[in-house]
Parts: C-alpha cells; sequence; structure tokens
C-alpha cells in the first residue's frame, strides 16, 4: 500500500532531496464539536492553538513545495499525490544546521478511516494549505527562537496517518509535535543513521509520550486504537525490531516501550494532563456513556477530587514510564503540569514574557541548553495545581 512505502522512505528520500538541493545550490478557550472529537482530529488542537499567533502581522509565512522525486521512489501520500514540506533557509552560523519538525495529526486505524483521510490535509497535498505561519520553534525571530530562529528549519507535511512510520556538516535537531512527536521517538535513531559521524544529531518530542494506560472504564480506548493503526496499515515489520523481538506490534507502536533503547540523544517535551490523551484515551464518551467526565474533560477547573486524583494516577504513571530513560545523561526532560498538548510550534508556550516555566526556565530555554550541551536538563514539575505559569486549554462544545 502507497501509505506503507511512504512511512518507509519519505523521510530518507526528503533529507536526500532537500540536502542534495541544498548543497548544489494562560489559559485558551477552543470550540469544538465533542461528537465529532475522535483520533483523526488532534489536529485541531494544534490548529486552534496556533490561531492566535497566526494572526500576528509579523509571523513568516512559509510556501509548501512537494517532494518530485519521491513518487518514483513510491513514498506518497495516502491518495498517490506528492508529499510536501515547507522549508525558510538557515543563515550565518545556522546555514550548515537542520531542524527537521514532523507533523502531527493523529492517525488512521481502518478502511473507513483512512478513505476519510485521504480526502484531507492529512492524507492528500491537494489539501495541504499553500502556505503556513512559522511559530514557536521555528520562529525566524532570536527573540522568540533564540537557539534555533537561524537554522534550516523545515516541516515536513504528515500524509500517510502512521506517524511516519510506513549530508548536513554541523547539526541536526528531529522534532514532531503530537503523531509527530511520536514520529520523532520511532525514527530517531534512523534519523542519526543518515548523517555522518560528526554531525551532532538530537531529536525532540513534543506531546508524543502516549500511553498504554487505562481509560476511566477500565478499558484501554487507546491501546485497542492503535491495535487498528499497526494492523491496517502492515506497520509489524517497520517497528523498532529491539522491542518486537520481544513485545507484540502494538505495545511497540507505544513509546513507554521505546525511550529507553534509543541510542541517540532525545528531549522528551510533554505535560502531565495531555489534553488529547484525557479527551481520547482517558475520558472519551465511549468509556463514558453517563456523561461523567464530561465537563471534565473540556475543563479541568470542572473536575471533582475524584476526577483530579485519577489525573494524578495518570501523571503517576507518565513519570514511570520515562524513569529508566530519565537516567541517561544524554537524554532531556521537560514535564510540566499543564492542560494542553503540543507546545514546541506555540508562540506563547515555546518562548514568551508569559511562557510556561519550570524553575524559571522556558521551554526554548531548556530545549536549548540540552541541545548545545550548556546544562543538563530534567525538568519534572510539582503536580497540578501548584504551577501557575501554565496555558491551559479549555474546550466548549459547538
Amino acid at each position: 500500500m502507497a501509505m506503507v512505502k511512504v512511512s518507509v522512505l519519505l523521510i530518507g528520500i526528503f533529507i536526500g532531496l532537500v540536502f542534495g538541493n541544498w548543497v548544489d545550490g494562560f489559559e485558551e478557550i477552543l470550540s469544538f464539536n465533542e461528537t465529532a472529537m475522535s483520533f483523526l482530529d488532534s489536529e485541531h488542537m494544534e490548529a486552534f492553538g496556533a490561531s492566535k499567533a497566526v494572526g500576528a502581522s509579523n509571523v513568516l509565512m512559509v510556501g509548501l513545495t512537494l517532494i518530485q522525486g519521491a513518487g518514483a521512489k513510491g513514498a506518497v501520500c495516502m491518495d498517490g499525490t506528492l508529499p510536501g514540506y515547507h522549508w525558510h533557509r538557515g543563515y550565518g552560523s545556522g546555514a550548515n544546521s537542520w531542524l527537521i519538525q514532523l507533523e502531527g495529526g493523529g492517525w488512521c486505524n481502518n478502511v473507513r478511516t483512512c478513505v476519510y483521510r485521504k480526502t484531507s490535509r492529512h492524507g492528500s497535498s491537494a489539501y495541504m494549505e499553500k502556505e503556513i505561519a512559522f511559530t514557536g520553534i521555528l520562529s525566524d525571530k532570536a527573540e522568540y527562537n533564540p537557539d534555533f530562529y537561524n537554522w534550516n528549519r523545515i516541516k515536513l507535511r504528515y500524509c500517510d496517518g502512521a506517524s511516519f512510520t510506513g549530508d548536513s556538516e554541523n547539526q541536526a535537531l528531529l522534532s514532531g509535535c503530537s503523531a509527530g512527536g511520536l514520529a520523532s521517538i520511532l525514527h530517531c535513531d534512523e534519523f542519526r543513521g543518515l548523517f555522518s559521524g560528526n554531525t551532532k544529531v538530537k531529536c525532540l518530542s513534543d506531546a508524543g509520550m502516549f500511553l498504554d494506560a487505562a481509560d476511566v472504564s477500565g478499558g484501554r480506548t487507546l491501546r485497542n486504537y492503535f491495535g487498528g493503526v499497526v494492523g491496517s496499515q502492515g506497520l509489524k515489520n517497520t517497528l523498532p525490531r529491539v522491542c518486537t523481538d520481544h513485545l507484540d506490534p502494538t505495545s511497540c507502536f507505544f513509546p513507554q516501550n521505546l525511550v529507553a533503547n534509543i541510542q541517540t540523544p532525545l528531549f522528551i517535551l510533554n505535560t502531565a494532563y495531555d489534553s488529547w490523551q484525557i479527551q481520547s484515551s482517558l475520558a472519551p464518551p465511549s468509556a463514558d456513556p453517563s456523561g461523567y467526565w464530561h465537563d471534565c474533560r473540556l475543563n479541568h477547573s470542572k473536575c471533582s477530587p475524584a476526577q483530579i486524583q485519577f489525573l494524578q494516577g495518570f501523571r503517576n504513571e507518565m513519570l514511570n514510564a520515562i524513569n529508566r530513560f530519565s537516567l541517561s545523561k544524554q537524554n532531556g526532560l521537560f514535564i510540566n503540569s499543564c492542560f494542553a498538548h503540543c507546545q514546541t510550534e506555540r508562540q506563547d508556550t515555546w518562548f514568551a514574557d508569559n511562557s510556561p516555566v519550570i524553575g524559571n526556565k522556558a521551554i526554548a530555554q531548556a530545549v536549548g541548553d540540552w541541545y548545545f550541551d550548556r546544562t543538563s536538563v530534567k525538568a519534572i514539575d510539582c503536580p497540578y495545581p501548584c504551577d501557575k505559569s501554565c496555558h491551559h486549554l479549555v474546550f466548549r462544545t459547538a
């Protein structure tokens, strides 16, 4: 299937083509229809979160480029169209450094949901925006993105429905949020292998720590869904062998079973109370037929003490899942206590006067300190509600 081919080939083809060409030449209130909220729609949180920045007059807009050489290698989107990317060239000290951001946007887990994606920007380049805003970690302004503003910054569009599973001279950073954050974990060591040994390569996962956790009914909503993703898209042979040699393929799509064995330096940025996981994994309507969790999953301030206690248990699961990973000196952590999802591409959460902080350090500063080896970064926030710097997401039904 085309979606599997693009999963296996796209990142390598993209880097080969683009680098070859280069060598040669607070709280936010969001509205959504809850009945339509599904695993396909994690993209909506990212889009809503970027809305304020997109409206700013000085935001850099970067055009879409289709990868013309991808079709010949079978690396195409789900509908057969060419994959694409947005690239803003680096300059000065960043001219030979590269940041590749993998787009998020959920998954498809069966024929029906994959067919649906073919008529969206996450299944076809025909529906992709012709230009997008570069904010947060993609910003070109030093005051908003102090460490990476003058790098070659690339956003690779996501159009295969399976977290992208289906030579620079100096530095490279593979990053992504949501499904793209999971992809940056799945492909981190593979990405490292695309560069020469003297190139500094690291990976950053934003909101990619999807946990194999029980939902409020005691079921395994996300495990069941990921099982469909892995099975319908034939991912068994594309997942890391270090995991599939001793665990089933679905378990190897969960990052908690992968991160401790990744050889390349990796930074995990995540909220302890991820909004997407609360809504779609922990307390989805399918697991809450009585509606007991309805108000809580939309607005954390409406959670009862018993519901907050359940969410504290989820936080503990998150910390346990990264415990062995955190012991490695080369890895970095920033786990804050916000009700949010994806924090690198939003300017207000990445680096601003009122950005979320842990120990007076904003996310951009933490990532920069870790990437450039200025200091070790293993930042874990105290449990909710102690952190007053968070930019919580609050939802209301349309």
